[in-house]
């Protein structure tokens, strides 16, 4: 209900105050003496302070000008028997919430009080909120640009962010997938609780069951103590499963069989053990493809991809690169204790035609090389390496007319890419939109069908074009 603190030297006040107030559901404490009672204010937080006004060791304004030193949180009533419009006037000028005059009504007083409370208790709540909305910059704040596909992400993670639900992470290497994973988490109501995270193709096959379950002593050779593993480690948080795409097959099986039961059992013991954890995993591979090669459970696939979440390349944000260059720009200034303010408007330019095969990762790296190497407070284009420099605006592309390949080179990727979603839009045109029979003219299994729709972004306005 609330906290409330009551200052007056007549004890029978104090007294009348502490058996009602304990009636009406209120923690209270009591005190005759104003400088007694300040002492209780630093050392303890209340949600509301009554005082009157007129005391002989010091008045009701002093211990509400004191009070909103000391603890600017709590409520301010003033009460007296000599009310006069003006003091009430400087009381609430002072910063009081309200004022009572004795002798007093009982309903006058629950109504004040409560009023109070209330008024405690939306401010409370506004500052969750606050907090809340702060939290969700933490989260999204190093999602660095404005094109419409990184709207798109940062969307979809408020949205998901919300709920249980299990998150497959697809997307190119250095595209950002665990700062997705980790916006997500910070974004959740597990927030508080830990997120761990392993990459499942830089753990030995041998040792990654042990990482991930634990293990009981003397369970193999070695093992000489008991271990918690990854996933009891993340209890009631976020576990991210980086390149999930490279768990062994007999692995996959027992992953399965921990997100069904949502239980894990050691190596070497015969207990099962509750778990509550949010998996959240990352692959740059088509699982779809894989699970066709026989290389991942489709069992497991579907599992994991309750809510696919795309991490596009940075070749298809191109308009985010200044902002990026800028963001690392100054982080690397920082961490290297130089004063690079820029780049020049050539440097810029050869960044952004650049292809970056290993997309945000990459720009990071050649923007700390450069600020390590470039003397001036501008970056310029001759500090770059050659495959940067080499790069050249598309309108000023020589093509070798003998081999169509540019003298710069091209983003084959990104070519067979194009291609690819041109395929598809011509096959839906010819099958008026009929996603079925389009995928027999590809000849391709409808699954694969869907996941290329969905890595394309091809809607249903475009099936019919």
């Amino acid at each position: 209900m609330g906290k409330i603190l009551v200052v007056d030297d007549e004890r029978s006040i104090l007294e009348f105050f502490e058996i009602f107030l304990t009636q009406e559901g209120y923690q209270v404490e009591t005190s005759e003496f104003p400088e007694k009672a300040l002492e209780r204010l630093h050392l303890q937080k209340f949600d509301l302070l009554i005082t009157d006004l007129s005391m002989p060791s010091m008045d009701g304004l002093k211990v509400l000008e004191n009070a909103k030193k000391i603890s600017p949180e709590t409520s301010v009533i003033i009460m007296t028997a000599y009310a006069t419009a003006e003091s009430a006037i400087e009381a609430m000028r002072n910063g009081a919430y309200d004022y009572l005059m004795k002798p007093f009504k009982v309903e006058d007083i629950r109504r004040t009080i409560r009023n109070a409370v209330e008024n405690i208790n939306l401010k409370k709540e506004n500052k969750k909120l606050r907090e809340k909305l702060e939290q969700t910059d933490v989260g999204l704040k190093r999602f660095v640009g404005k094109s419409e596909c990184i709207r798109t992400v940062t969307d979809l993670i408020r949205r998901v962010s919300q709920n249980r639900a299990s998150v497959l992470l697809w997307g190119e290497s250095g595209t950002g997938k665990e700062l997705a994973a980790r916006a997500i988490h910070e974004l959740s109501n597990r927030a508080d609780k830990p997120f761990v995270s392993i990459n499942c193709g830089a753990i030995p096959e041998n040792l990654l069951e042990s990482e991930l379950f634990g293990h009981e002593k003397g369970a193999f050779t070695g093992a000489d103590h008991s271990r918690v593993g990854l996933f009891e480690a993340a209890n009631e948080g976020t576990l991210f499963l980086d390149e999930i795409s490279e768990l062994p097959l007999h692995m996959q099986v027992k992953l399965l069989r921990v997100l069904q039961e949502k239980c894990v059992r050691k190596l070497g013991s015969s207990i099962d053990v509750n778990v509550d954890v949010r998996v959240i995993s990352a692959t740059n591979k088509e699982l779809d493809i894989e699970c066709e090669k026989g290389l991942f459970r489709e069992d497991l696939f579907y599992r994991l991809n309750v809510i696919q979440i795309r991490m596009p390349p940075l070749r298809e944000r191109k308009e985010d690169i200044p902002l990026l260059v800028q963001a690392f720009l100054k982080k690397s200034s920082y961490e290297q204790g130089k004063e690079v303010k820029g780049v020049s408007g050539e440097a810029m330019e050869k960044l952004i035609n650049y292809h970056y095969p290993g997309n945000i990762r990459e720009l990071e790296n050649i923007i700390e090389q450069a600020v390590a190497l470039e003397t001036k407070s501008l970056i310029s284009a001759s500090i770059f390496p050659d495959k940067i420099k080499g790069t050249t605006p598309r309108s000023y592309v020589e093509v070798e007319k003998s081999t169509g390949i540019p003298k710069a080179g091209i983003d084959l990727e990104a070519h067979l890419n194009q291609y690819e979603k041109e395929l598809i839009l011509n096959a839906l045109r010819l099958t008026d939109g009929v996603r079925k029979r389009a995928a027999d003219l590809l000849r391709i299994s409808f699954r694969s069908m869907r996941y290329r729709l969905s890595k394309h972004q091809i809607g249903h306005e475009d099936e019919t074009l």
